[in-house]
């Protein structure tokens, strides 16, 4: 597919910060005070508005109406830990070419990447970079991030902790003003929500950070996730134990390796992995997710289901969760415990085999319950209703709408 890479050399715009190999360092005399801050810009790619047609359509998308070029920025800023400390994580903001001055932006929030080099930020395929280019060729800016621990940013990343999702999120926005405007626009106040799989649930808590006023200048105008993980403890984890119709058990042993491996960085589930997981892989769940391998690299190491991977005792536990286990599912759920007052429609589908609907379900009854009456779209079974066919469905859907709704 045509289109033009630019340099990778970083552009320091912060005093005091170290850059070496790609990687920005922050100091411990770092406050969150400077959440937001920028570190570095990269430009990563120019496309004009025929590579923007040949690149989307690459990805099986028809480029937007109007589409138009492109300019793409990898950004390195500062943000903080889950466990509160000072780092930096990075995210892709993608403008689009035209004389605009002033634009909307859409934060889009990816879905499950086990591999740092998977991020939008640095691959060229990556999900999020290709949300962005969607949606800046439409016209607006196209800002996602990677969340802490891929891309460029440091250390493990702690897959499914919502509150650190949400903040890396936040934190993306406030620099991506701070990057558009080093190229001469606005972005108005109000930020369009979406995000898919994991990304379904960050953009929720990014959401509800949002409305709640986190940020002084940023306001939620209009929320859309997709085919997200809501609720562990009551959908997603019943349907993944005890796997039926169309949902994929490696998959899902994936899945519970990653976030195993993830929560106990966070809330020391175990004292050696033979505790949770079987021989042998007990030897092997770490090392694999420790963000330096991708799924291809993953998969082949896995059994068939989640029952030949973990051990019978934490099986039990994951069924009936108590202690720090309750608490690393808590930390997850709940994104859908409030009630938005802007337009909101969640998308997904009755035939997905990774992400079980249930978890749309119990969002939307959990909205209800707080008083809102969110739309939603349910893309149904057969043919191109699987997990990847939601996120492409719905990314020209999601478009169509925040232009009605946002």
């Amino acid at each position: 597919m045509a289109r033009v890479l630019l340099g990778t050399t970083l552009v320091v715009s912060g005093a005091g910060c170290a850059v070496s190999q790609g990687h920005a360092a922050v100091g411990r005399s770092d406050t969150t005070d400077l959440r937001g801050t920028v570190v570095a810009v990269t430009p990563v790619v120019r496309m004009s508005r025929a590579q923007v047609g040949d690149y989307l359509g690459g990805e099986g998308l028809r480029a937007p109406r109007p589409r138009g070029g492109v300019s793409g920025l990898r950004v390195v800023y500062r943000t903080v830990s889950a466990t509160g400390r000072p780092t930096v994580a990075s995210g892709i903001v993608v403008l689009p070419s035209d004389d605009a001055g002033t634009l909307r932006a859409v934060s889009f929030a990816h879905g499950t990447h086990s591999g740092r080099r998977s991020a939008g930020s640095v691959a060229e395929d990556g999900q999020s970079r290709v949300a962005a280019v969607y949606y800046a060729a439409a016209g607006y800016a196209g800002v996602a991030p990677d969340y802490l621990g891929l891309g460029l940013g440091a250390g493990a990343h702690p897959y499914l902790d919502a509150a650190s999702e949400a903040s890396a999120s936040l934190d993306m926005l406030r620099a991506a003003r701070a990057v558009a405007a080093g190229q001469g626009r606005v972005l108005e106040r109000r930020v369009l929500v979406t995000g898919f799989s994991q990304g379904g649930q960050a953009a929720m808590a990014l959401g509800r950070q949002l409305q709640g006023g986190a940020d002084p200048y940023l306001r939620l105008g209009a929320l859309a996730p997709v085919s997200g993980t809501y609720d562990l403890r009551r959908a997603q984890l019943p349907a993944s134990l005890h796997v039926k119709g169309s949902l994929d058990p490696r998959v899902s042993a994936f899945n519970l390796a990653y976030a195993t491996v993830s929560w106990n960085r966070l809330h020391h589930l175990y004292k050696t992995p033979s505790e949770v997981f079987r021989a042998p892989y007990d030897a092997k769940m770490e090392r694999l997710f420790d963000g330096g391998h991708e799924e291809p690299d993953i998969f082949p190491q896995l059994p068939a289901s989640p029952e030949r991977l973990v051990t019978p005792r934490y099986l039990h536990r994951l069924e009936r969760p108590s202690g720090a286990l309750l608490r690393a599912i808590r930390a997850a759920d709940g994104t859908c415990d409030w009630a938005p007052r802007v337009p909101i429609r969640l998308y997904g589908a009755s035939g997905d085999e990774q992400v079980t609907f249930g978890n749309t379900r119990n969002c939307v009854r959990a909205i209800r319950a707080r008083g809102t009456r969110p739309q939603v779209v349910d893309y149904g079974t057969g043919a191109g209703t699987d997990h990847f066919a939601t996120l492409y469905r719905a990314l020209p859907d999601t478009l169509r709408w925040f232009r009605s709704h946002g």
